[in-house]
């Protein structure tokens, strides 16, 4: 049993968002297979960042539009989701895994 355990709190608070899975191309037989993009229906629940968060960071600089992802889902760092109509890249943002049944990341911002 980890000592945090909020999968209850994120069923119960979290919001709809749309996970877009890509898997990579690959050769078969001398012939090309294409990768796909497959949207995935998940939960989360996205929190605006704090004051310390917007400080600069080893990554750069983030926005006010830029959000922390909480989820009970391991995702692929660069992935894309959508979240109320806007878009977002999936990067690590602090590895709480040892300690919570949650995954925490930041989702930055992205133009359209």
């Amino acid at each position: 049993m980890k000592p945090f355990e909020f999968a209850d709190l994120i069923e119960e608070f979290g919001k709809p968002f749309t996970y877009y899975e890509e898997t990579e191309g690959y050769w078969h037989k001398g012939e090309y297979i294409e990768g796909s993009t497959t949207p995935v229906q998940l939960y989360g629940v996205f929190l605006p960042l704090s004051e310390d968060d917007l400080q600069y960071s080893e990554a750069g600089t983030y926005s006010a539009k830029d959000k922390k992802l909480y989820t009970t889902v391991p995702l692929k760092l660069n992935a894309k989701i959508e979240y109320k109509s806007d878009f977002y890249t999936v990067q690590s943002f602090k590895d709480y895994s040892d300690y919570s049944d949650t995954f925490i990341y930041l989702a930055r911002w992205r133009e359209k």
